[in-house]
C-alpha cells in the first residue's frame, strides 16, 4: 500500500493509533510509532520518500530569497567587493555609506556604530573575537578570512579558514558557504569534491547569494540539467548579477526560455541594478578603482 493512502493519526507499519507518532524527518509525509517500525516501513516507503524529499528541497532551493539590504541607507547591497563588514558592531555596510561618512564628518569611523578603527591587528581580531562569542556569522567569516590569507598577524591556514567558514554558514553567512564551496571545487585546504562544492554553493543560494546561485546553474548545466540550470539563472539575473543574465540570454538563443520570459528577466535585472545604485556607492567605486583622488 502506498504510503500517501495511510491515516497519518496511525503508524504507517503497523497501523497502530493513539499513541505518541512521529513524522518521517525526510518526507513529511507519514508517521511511525517506533524506529524499529520506521526500520520495518522503509523498504516501501523508499522510493516515495525520497521523491518528495527531492521535491521539498527544490521548493527551498528554487525559492528567490530577499536581498539583504544596507543598514544605513536600506538599498540592496551591492557585491562583496563594494561593502564592508565592521567588526566593531558586526554590521555589513555598503561602501557608499562608509564613504559619506568620512565625507560628512571627515572622520575614519564605523558608519553604523561610529567607533573608531582598531589601532592594531590584535584589536582587530579580539573585537572580531568578541563578536563570534556573541554568535555572530560575519566575524566568523571576517576571522576565516584572515586565515585564509595570512592577514592581521594570523598565520595562513586554509584548513582553519575552512572551518570558520562552516561555522559561519550554520549561523546564517551565505558568502561562509560560498566560499566553502569554492574550496571544495578547487581544492583549497580540502581535498576537490564537486559533490561537496555544488552543495555549499546550493546553500549559499537557499540564503540569497546569488554568486552561489549562479554556480549552481553551472553545475546543472555541466550535467545537462539544461532547464534546472535556465531556473537558476533566471533567480539570480533578477537579483542583479550579470553573468546569468548572459546565460539566460544564451537560452533565450537556443530556445529554452520564451521572448516573454527573457523580456521580464531583463526588466528585473535592469531594476535591481537601478536599486542598488547611489551617488555615493559609484563615488566610492571610482575611488577604490582608482586608488587616490576624488572622482565627480
Amino acid at each position: 500500500m502506498s504510503s500517501a493512502t495511510i491515516d497519518t493519526d496511525t503508524c504507517a507499519a503497523c497501523g497502530k493509533g493513539g499513541v505518541s507518532l512521529k513524522s518521517c524527518g525526510a518526507c513529511k509525509l507519514v508517521k511511525y510509532c517506533s524506529r524499529e517500525c520506521q526500520a520495518n516501513h522503509r523498504k516501501l516507503h523508499k522510493k516515495e520518500c525520497k521523491k518528495r524529499a527531492a521535491d521539498i528541497y527544490d521548493e527551498v532551493l528554487f525559492n528567490d530569497p530577499p536581498l539583504d539590504e544596507c543598514p544605513i541607507c536600506f538599498l540592496i547591497l551591492p557585491r562583496a567587493d563594494q561593502r564592508t563588514t565592521a567588526s566593531c558592531c558586526g554590521k555589513t555596510i555598503c561602501n557608499g555609506c562608509v564613504y559619506a561618512m568620512r565625507m560628512s564628518e571627515g572622520k575614519d569611523i564605523c558608519a553604523f556604530c561610529r567607533t573608531p578603527p582598531a589601532r592594531s591587528d590584535e584589536e582587530e581580531i579580539k573585537r572580531t573575537k568578541n563578536l563570534m562569542d556573541k554568535g555572530n556569522a560575519e566575524a566568523y567569516f571576517l576571522l576565516a578570512g584572515y586565515y585564509a590569507t595570512g592577514s592581521r598577524g594570523l598565520p595562513q591556514n586554509h584548513q582553519k579558514a575552512n572551518e570558520l567558514c562552516l561555522k559561519a554558514g550554520k549561523l546564517g553567512s551565505a558568502s561562509a558557504y560560498y566560499n566553502l564551496g569554492n574550496s571544495y571545487n578547487v581544492g583549497v585546504g580540502l581535498e576537490v569534491d564537486k559533490k561537496k562544492a555544488k552543495h555549499y554553493f546550493e546553500l549559499a543560494a537557499i540564503n540569497g547569494y546569488v554568486h552561489g546561485r549562479h554556480n549552481v546553474g553551472a553545475f546543472e548545466g555541466l550535467a545537462g540539467n539544461h532547464q534546472r540550470a535556465i531556473k537558476h539563472y533566471i533567480i539570480a539575473s533578477k537579483a542583479g548579477h550579470e553573468n546569468s543574465l548572459d546565460m539566460v540570454k544564451l537560452g533565450f538563443m537556443d530556445g529554452l526560455i520564451t521572448k516573454d520570459e527573457y523580456a521580464t528577466t531583463l526588466r528585473a535585472y535592469q531594476r535591481i541594478q537601478d536599486e542598488m545604485k547611489s551617488d555615493e556607492r559609484d563615488r566610492a567605486a571610482c575611488l577604490k578603482e582608482n586608488g587616490l583622488g576624488f572622482c565627480f
